[in-house]
């Protein structure tokens, strides 16, 4: 049948002329193809073949027409995912969109700014001393470094406390999986201080634009201190809380420095960004004092949470065994 067509066209072809063009718009072709569950000789599939080189070309234009027309009508959205992973219309409550994707409306919240920001947890046991102490020696070296640049300090300070607890919550979730157990909601509270610290950092380079060798002081500290966090938490969980809680102590006093230096007028009090008013709930005329104001609150809980840590391992027992502070802000 395939060669008998063949030969059809070609003889029209030759022998008919202009009838070819009116005649045989389209050459009906069968040709074999496999597909599965087609024997062993497999199966036939129709295919047309256009003869006249103008329809196609105008073909190809109409759809590459649509396509155009298609894309230009989508170009508003950000990504069009095969997978039917799109952005969710979300608004604030005056009806504006929601600008940020970081974070979504329901993850701000208002700071507890009444929080006692004065505590101190005394060192008793050598652990607990070893921890006071070198949280001490580290402030040292960067109020040498920083100085009174409270902006800086507060930046690089952030990059230092958003590791602890993405160390601790990764090391639990790994416990989890291998003793196949419960964490008693640690994970979640541990990756809700980082990502809260994380939040920190992101409200202070809106504020402080850090430079080459600030930079190259970052990347540098995270590498060592994630490290040394790391097998520091693996040898000793209770110490690597209390180290954290009086590293938090330090942040709580670095943000006080910093208020009153905004009072006394040596920090300008310039407006807040816009991502911690929505991230805080800050009141739209919301000034830096505002923003350093809930940071130490948040600093403050962060303090209570690790020094809270510390003392259920003292006890002999396992942070499963205690209810987390999942949402303590």
């Amino acid at each position: 049948m395939k060669h008998i067509l063949v030969r059809s066209a070609v003889r029209d072809l030759f022998g008919g002329g202009w009838n070819y063009h009116r005649h045989f718009s389209t050459a009906a072709i069968l040709e074999p193809r496999h597909q599965h569950g087609g024997g062993v000789f497999g199966s036939f599939y129709l295919r047309k073949m256009s003869t006249l080189p103008e329809i196609k070309d105008q073909q190809s234009e109409e759809k590459k027409n649509e396509v155009n027309d298609s894309s230009s009508s989508s170009s508003n959205a950000v990504v069009s995912s095969y997978w039917g992973i799109t952005r969710p219309k979300v608004h604030r409550k005056d009806g504006t969109e929601w600008p940020w994707n970081s974070f979504m409306p329901w993850d701000t919240y208002r700071a507890d700014v009444s929080i006692d920001v004065t505590k101190h947890h005394i060192p008793k046991t050598f652990g607990d001393k070893f921890a006071f102490r070198s949280v001490k020696f580290l402030r040292v070296l960067s109020d040498l470094y920083f100085k009174e640049r409270y902006g800086c300090h507060a930046m690089m300070l952030e990059t230092i406390a958003g590791v602890p607890g993405m160390v601790g919550g990764m090391l639990l979730h790994l416990k989890s999986l291998r003793k196949f157990q419960q964490s008693g909601g640690w994970i979640k509270a541990l990756l809700e201080e980082a990502e809260n610290e994380r939040m920190h950092l992101m409200t202070m380079v809106e504020l402080v634009k850090p430079n080459w060798h600030e930079r190259l002081l970052v990347i540098t500290a995270q590498g060592v201190f994630f490290n040394a966090f790391f097998v520091f938490y693996l040898l000793s969980p209770k110490t690597a809380h209390r180290f954290v809680g009086y590293l938090e102590e330090e942040a709580v006093i670095s943000y006080t420095q910093h208020l009153n230096a905004i009072e006394s007028g040596k920090v300008e009090n310039v407006p807040a960004p816009a991502i911690a008013i929505d991230y805080w709930r800050l009141p739209k005329d919301a000034t830096l004092k505002d923003v350093v104001t809930v940071i130490r609150a948040d600093e403050a809980h962060h303090r209570d949470v690790n020094h809270f840590a510390s003392d259920i391992h003292h006890e002999g027992k396992e942070l499963k065994e205690a209810p987390a502070p999942i949402g303590y802000h």
